[in-house]
């Protein structure tokens, strides 16, 4: 089932009242999530992501635009008539009931000829037990499970009743690193066993570049980028996305191009021609680092962290803007720890020039 959303605005009341007006949470959003995929919504706290996916499974009313399942027009559809499937951030168990009873909960409502008898809701219920992996925990209350335990036992609830649409509000965001870890990966196992179409919406960007077909990043509820994940990473649009992707983060330095060079500081460091002269943003991925002795790029040296096999070369630069200057580079490589100063040599397709006030990327 694809989703449309077509011209989506999202408006409240501004609660400040010196001030008035409105708050714009979503801004003129339109974006179609293609028919079994799984898409990540992401962006910062406040971006609108959130809202956006509850005025899909219809909890909030849409200031203007259309939101549409397939072919049909259910902006002003009930929400349970949608026949999306969401989960929440705080999972939202009833604790007095078992966990066959929480999953059962959404088919006791179902009336006329999708009215279900108790045997076929106890089948069901175990068909989406099985799904998510917990069948065993059927006659346990939610507060005698483990956080990854209820996250799974929310999902699934959601899928039980086989929505058109699974909706997922930042449904890992309670867990501990390594549960994260295995419960993402079980989401996208889930998800392509059962080709639902699913909005995933998250501020980490690490969970949705993982797991997500296609991101869509945001900023102040208007949509900063749409595309592949690493399309997305290796090619931003913006200073923003750029910043927003990549653990560790982009590395910024205040640059300068002269006659189809980049000038860190004096350093020359890359050519890029066809540039016009002007001061720039220059990003260079962590990645993007070759340490090497005659390297046009000199930093000072702060420290060595290892990490495997990989090692995090950790420096400053008077013309970063970043505290520290983070390079990954391939463990076999020695770094004398004792020296003051490292070199490294760039790879082009990892530096990033944007342009002064505007953050507007420039390509070369």
């Amino acid at each position: 089932m694809k989703v449309v959303l077509q011209n989506l605005t999202k408006k409240f009341p501004n609660r400040n009242k010196k001030t008035g007006g409105e708050v714009i949470a979503v801004d003129d959003f339109s974006f179609e999530i293609p028919d079994g995929k799984l898409v990540g919504l992401l962006g910062p706290s406040g971006c609108g992501k959130s809202t956006t996916l509850f005025m899909i499974c219809g909890l909030q009313k849409p200031t203007a635009g259309k939101i549409y399942f397939g072919e049909d027009d259910v902006t002003d559809l009930p929400p349970e008539n949608r026949g999306a499937g969401v989960v929440f951030q705080n999972y939202a168990l009833y604790p007095h009931l078992t966990v066959k009873q929480n999953i059962t909960f959404p088919l006791e409502n179902l009336k006329g000829a999708d009215k279900l008898s108790k045997q076929e809701m106890s089948e069901k219920a175990y068909e989406a037990a099985k799904l998510v992996q917990i069948e065993e925990l059927m006659d346990r209350k939610p507060n005698e499970l483990s956080g990854g335990q209820q996250q799974r036992v929310a999902i699934a609830r959601a899928m039980v009743k086989m929505p058109k649409v699974l909706l997922l509000d930042e449904p890992l965001s309670n867990l501990d690193a390594r549960l994260r870890l295995q419960t993402r990966e079980e989401i996208r196992r889930i998800q392509r066993e059962t080709g639902i179409t699913t909005v995933f919406v998250t501020h980490d960007q690490e969970e949705a570049m993982s797991i997500s077909d296609v991101i869509v990043v945001m900023k102040d509820g208007e949509v900063q980028q749409v595309g592949k994940p690493q399309d997305v990473y290796d090619d931003p649009v913006n200073l923003f996305v750029a910043k927003f992707l990549g653990t560790p983060p982009v590395n910024l330095f205040d640059g300068e191009v002269r006659d189809g060079r980049l000038y860190i500081g004096n350093d020359d460091v890359l050519a890029v021609p066809e540039v016009p002269d002007q001061q720039v943003d220059a990003g260079i991925r962590p990645e993007g680092f070759v340490l090497k002795a005659d390297g046009a790029l000199c930093c000072t040296l702060s420290g060595v962290e290892v990490m495997g096999r990989d090692i995090s070369v950790v420096s400053t630069s008077p013309y970063s803007q970043n505290p520290t200057i983070r390079s990954i580079i391939n463990s076999e490589n020695k770094v004398d720890t004792d020296a003051k100063e490292v070199r490294f040599a760039l790879k082009p397709n990892k530096v990033l020039l944007f342009e002064k006030g505007t953050g507007k990327r420039i390509h070369f």
